[in-house]
């Protein structure tokens, strides 16, 4: 479907969808404050989930402020613009008088300087205003994550609100208090993260929550306090075309591949670092490939510096998905050093190519890699020696490396593709459709 059908069929009048309707296309308005897939696993969820919805038949229309999601063809994107004021290269900018527009702006700009994150807040008002002057071109609400005041009561802009929640941002505030250091650091983690408590707030009173995976579902219970039949476990898959195994693409000897920013704590990067370290005494050519962003300070640094591996790790960013697809590949070893994760992407991507996987058991991990031993090595989150000996186990035997694999691939295609998230997406669209038809007030 090219852009200008899709633009068409959304100028179709709404007719209303209920349970008689079937597999009828649906108009969904994706929502994103933060959706571009270089910045995380958000983004990759918006690209990948819009474009399987969209080769379903259904009309979708990415709905993102900066950076600006991508989206594939069939997909309309709206940008709906912030003031971009975490942007490289000065983030934290002040914004010229002329760029305001508003009192979102101005709010968005007050909140920055006192220490606080103004983005869910703010993108949320903006779409709120966005929809309501559209209200009824759509036949359902998806927000991804975005949790903020501006979308409670979304059915008054002329359709039901469907939620994502990867996993609770209570959980990353926890860790990075944990990880800071003296009482100003603890205080600056408390100011970025205030926004949590209005995503608190809102996630209870949401009607109808997915989530990808029952370890993230419990988290949202427990963090959210979100009522457990709300909530709906969807999984999310990797793009078993791209990330595939191709034996054309040479196997590095050493070579260990992890997708991580270098100081988000819930990375456990640093772990991945001392663990390196160990293993390299009894295999030097171990070396790192890092898929993000290199801290030019922090521990993460300093770690590198500590134990003289500068010329053992590598930092790659803004690759492309088949770069990203061919580094992978040429891996004899994914790790995935995560303290927590809702899903991990990455595995799944990994085990997707038929590259050999060690990861730890933080959060979902163990229900998308799978059991120990079988389709990967696990090891508990934080243990830098567990993890350098999973490492070496699988560097050193050959016969372990494609066994996981090929075990791996398998896996994946069996439980974890977009097109099964897409299809389960669309089935909790229908039912959230249905429940408001049915207690909407009779006109």
């Amino acid at each position: 479907m090219t852009a200008e059908a899709v633009q068409a069929a959304a100028r179709r009048p709404l007719g209303g969808v209920s349970a008689a309707d079937g597999d009828r296309p649906l108009r969904i308005a994706l929502l994103t404050y933060k959706g571009n897939p270089f910045c995380g696993g958000q983004g990759v969820y918006v690209r990948h989930l819009s474009r399987e919805l969209a080769r379903l038949g259904h009309t979708v229309e990415v709905i993102g402020a900066q950076p600006y999601p991508v989206v594939d063809e069939g997909v309309t994107l709206t940008e709906l613009p912030s003031l971009d004021l975490y942007r490289q290269p000065d983030p934290f900018r002040t914004p010229r008088r002329g760029e305001y527009r508003d009192w979102i702006d101005a709010l968005e700009v007050a909140t920055m300087w006192t220490g606080g994150f103004p983005e869910p807040l703010t993108f949320s008002l903006r779409a709120r205003r966005h929809l309501a002057a559209r209200r009824g071109s759509f036949d359902v609400i998806h927000d991804n994550q975005t949790l903020g005041y501006g979308l409670l009561d979304a059915g008054r802009l002329g359709a039901p609100l469907v939620t994502t929640i990867h996993h609770p941002i209570t959980v990353d505030r926890r860790l990075d208090l944990d990880a800071a250091t003296g009482w100003k650091g603890r205080l600056s983690v408390r100011r970025w993260y205030g926004f949590t408590r209005m995503q608190k707030r809102v996630a209870r009173r949401l009607p109808s929550v997915l989530t990808v995976s029952g370890s993230s579902r419990q988290e949202i219970v427990d963090h959210l306090g979100v009522r457990e039949d709300r909530i709906h476990v969807v999984h999310v898959g990797a793009d078993t075309a791209l990330f595939s195994p191709d034996p054309a693409v040479p196997e590095i000897p050493g070579r260990i591949v992890t997708t991580s920013s270098a100081d988000v704590p819930l990375k456990g990067l640093i772990h991945l670092i001392e663990a390196l370290a160990k293993l390299r005494t009894e295999n030097p050519r171990a070396h790192l490939v890092v898929v993000g962003k290199r801290a030019e300070d922090g521990p993460v640094a300093a770690a590198i510096e500590r134990y003289g591996l500068t010329g053992a790790v590598e930092f790659v960013k803004g690759i492309t998905d088949e770069e990203l697809a061919d580094l992978v590949r040429g891996a004899q070893v994914v790790c995935v050093p995560s303290l927590y994760e809702g899903f991990s992407l990455p595995a799944a991507e990994a085990m997707a190519t038929g590259t050999a996987l060690v990861a730890t058991t933080g959060g979902a991990i163990p229900e998308v890699a799978g059991p120990d031993g079988e389709t990967c090595l696990a090891v508990p989150p934080g243990d830098a020696g567990a993890l350098a000996g999973a490492l070496g186990r699988v560097l050193d035997d050959d016969d372990l490396r494609r066994r996981l694999g090929a075990a791996g691939r398998e896996r994946v295609l069996s439980r974890f593709t977009w097109e099964q998230a897409a299809r389960g997406t669309a089935e909790r669209y229908r039912e959230a459709i249905v429940r408001q038809a049915r207690t909407a007030p009779a006109a």
